[in-house]
């Protein structure tokens, strides 16, 4: 994870801003479901936006609206402010800032990608039209390579994985920050926030369990193991509070 990405850039680019639209949601179609990747680190996040005085909202797509909307009610992020903008991509009024947490971007001959190079443009709305747009700022927050704001790193990207070169992003932003998980980017987003005004904008265990708990009841899959679980891309509920706890005592 790059630390000039979080503690200057993100933070930099929030204090400029007056109104945030996190952006997430990824369908697996090999499961019919969206994955647990990508709504926690977004709710959290939104949350931590409006502690630090932004208008925010979560952005995100019709198959993926229901898993988003149970993981914001769990830890009281007003649902109203979740909205499926699939079919108003063209007219959406864009915000200050735009912040893409486990979003698809479109690989170089315009088609999406997962991490086993299967195209599942179908099952992806073009979301990502917003940051190509130009009008707002860019976050990206990304884990595989082939999400919004991965495409600043696509030659580094192409060396290392050969293989996966033409299913990469190449949508970039103004700030990318790659993580092991795009949860934990999120969440390292909000830490760097935290530092900044001297006071813990984040979550709490209950909240993680809440949200895991939750995401579970609507129907998510764990983006690797592909099936309904309290986990996220392989790690288990326990590892996603140590990294909270692990987060928390930076401060």
């Amino acid at each position: 994870m790059c630390d000039d990405a979080l503690w200057g850039g993100a933070v930099e680019l929030i204090r400029a801003s007056k109104s945030a639209s996190i952006i997430t949601g990824f369908f697996v179609p090999a499961a019919g479901a969206a994955e647990t990747d990508g709504p926690a680190g977004s709710v959290v996040l939104a949350r931590a936006l409006v502690g630090f005085g932004l208008h925010t909202e979560i952005w995100t797509d019709f198959r993926c609206a229901a898993v988003v909307e149970a993981c914001a009610e769990a830890v009281g992020y007003p649902t109203a402010q979740v909205r499926d903008v699939s079919e108003i991509i063209e007219s959406v009024r864009l915000p200050d800032l735009l912040i893409y947490v486990e979003r698809l971007g479109r690989s170089g001959g315009g088609v999406y990608y997962d991490m086993k190079g299967n195209d599942v443009s179908a099952f992806t709305p073009s979301l990502d039209e917003f940051a190509i747009r130009g009008d707002s700022a860019v976050i990206g927050i990304g884990d595989g390579g082939n999400e919004v704001g991965m495409g600043n790193y696509i030659d580094s990207l192409a060396e290392l994985m050969p293989d996966y070169a033409e299913y990469l992003s190449i949508v970039g932003a103004d700030v990318s920050i790659p993580a092991d998980v795009s949860n934990w980017g999120a969440y390292a987003v909000v830490a760097a926030l935290s530092l900044y005004v001297g006071t813990w904008l984040g979550h709490s265990e209950d909240d993680e369990m809440n949200m895991s708990g939750a995401l579970l009841r609507a129907g998510a899959v764990d983006g690797i193991r592909k099936t309904p679980s309290a986990s996220v891309d392989g790690f288990d509920l326990a590892k996603q509070l140590e990294i909270l706890a692990a987060l928390r005592d930076l401060l």
